[in-house]
């Protein structure tokens, strides 16, 4: 009886096996480098809830009120202006230069 068909066939399926348990090592590589990820970040969390209660214990019950700044009237909108090192603001209103005359030979709207 010749067997070699059968162990080609099993070397066949020993391929497969290795590569899938391959695969399956490096997706289980991934899902630990993730689970490591999102636990530092529940662990950064739990210590920013921590701090943060720990804070508002220190904090007054109502708040205090705070003296306005003579230069800045509570009252005031903010500002829409850059300051100057932005450069020199512009007009946003064309110029009446020759970009502006009209071309056509029709008379214009009075």
């Amino acid at each position: 009886m010749n067997i070699q068909p059968l162990l080609d066939a099993l070397d066949l399926q020993a391929d497969a096996a290795r590569a899938l348990a391959d695969d399956l090592r490096a997706q289980i590589d991934d899902l630990q480098t993730r689970l490591r990820e999102a636990e530092m970040r529940l662990e950064h969390l739990a210590i920013t809830r921590t701090t943060v209660t720990g804070l508002a214990d220190r904090l007054p019950a109502v708040a205090p009120d705070l003296p306005e700044h003579p230069d800045y009237p509570a009252s005031s909108p903010p500002s829409t202006t850059r300051p100057d090192r932005y450069g020199p603001r512009t007009s946003a209103k064309p110029s009446a230069t020759k970009c502006c005359r009209r071309t056509s030979k029709a008379p214009a709207p009075s």
